[in-house]
């Protein structure tokens, strides 16, 4: 294992492969055996990161091939401090009371930068165009202050194949002097078209819906308003033709909201140190309006208020 760290008046780490980061001299590290730690000096800038994945889309410019593994590197950021300013945002956009605390979704917000560089790489296995982001799975250790100093780091694993491409998972683990106090694992499809089309399997009857507790009208201000405080401006949540481009007849709110307006129905009856998982399941186009449900333990859902399809299932264990 080895580590090295990047050094500021070197070229822009959005404008380099993982390949680029990691050549140079290198010296014993704590990152896991058979991956490279690579230290950055600050988060990278999403927009840079969302122009060069929409560039390396085009034909002609982009890899047509990407590898069948992930990157043996991992990234780190040391120092990541809250701004209060953009944590009360954040829980207003989200649903969250404020707090001193930070709800469980949010390191994923402040990390996100970090495992947005991971995804944009060339050597990352599925392109971040187009590419769907089906669970995500948040353990919190311990409640976190915000006048806490967290330190980040990503790396990518469990490429497998599905029936529709293949996943792969991206790890986000935040530490507080040394000692982990988060980790969130987010599951990403990238879909394959299969050789003449591919038959779609029957999903079956769909059970119902279960009794909602509340109904929420999602406005398009969703999208642009979660863009804003997560960073995440994918256009499939924030235009029109954006949407359209990637087969969406209207933008889409971000699953990560989703997940993140269901804890803040359930704040004040969660425990110190806990672990949800969700899987996303259809998205929630904007606007709508959608029904969440709960039962104590706690199981809950998102469903379309008007057809009772299925949007989001989680569980808090």
């Amino acid at each position: 294992m080895a580590r090295r760290r990047e050094r500021p008046e070197e070229t822009p780490a959005g404008e380099l492969s993982v390949h680029d980061l990691i050549d140079g001299p290198t010296g014993d590290g704590s990152a896991q055996p058979g991956r490279t730690r690579v230290e950055l000096p600050r988060l990278p800038a999403p927009g840079a990161l969302y122009r060069r994945a929409l560039r390396d889309a085009v034909p002609g410019i982009g890899r047509s091939r990407r590898p069948d593994a992930v990157p043996e590197v991992e990234l780190a950021v040391a120092g990541v401090t809250v701004d209060r300013a953009h944590l009360a945002d954040y829980d207003r956009v989200c649903g969250f009371r404020l707090a001193d605390t930070l709800p469980a979704t949010y390191p994923h917000v402040r990390g996100f930068p970090l495992a947005l560089r991971l995804m944009t790489a060339p050597e990352f296995p599925i392109p971040l165009t187009g590419v769907v982001h089906v669970g995500n799975r948040i353990t919190v250790h311990r409640p976190i202050s915000a006048d806490e100093t967290l330190d980040f780091v990503a790396y990518a694993e469990n490429l497998r194949p599905h029936e529709r491409g293949r996943q792969v998972d991206v790890v986000l683990v935040g530490s507080v002097d040394g000692a982990e106090v988060w980790r969130g694992v987010s599951t990403y499809l990238g879909r394959r078209r299969a050789a003449g089309g591919g038959a779609r399997r029957d999903p079956g009857e769909r059970p119902a819906a279960p009794a909602a507790s509340a109904q929420w009208r999602v406005t398009p201000r969703v999208g642009t308003d979660y863009a804003r405080v997560s960073g995440d401006h994918n256009p499939i949540h924030t235009s029109r033709l954006g949407a359209r481009l990637f087969g969406f007849p209207r933008p889409i709110a971000h699953g990560m909201w989703s997940k993140a307006r269901c804890l803040a129905a359930l704040a004040g009856r969660l425990p110190e140190a806990y672990t949800v998982e969700v899987a996303f399941k259809l998205p929630v186009p904007l606007p709508s309006t959608v029904a969440f449900s709960a039962v104590p333990g706690w199981d809950f859902a998102l469903h379309d208020a008007r057809t009772g399809r299925p949007h989001l299932v989680g569980a808090v264990r």
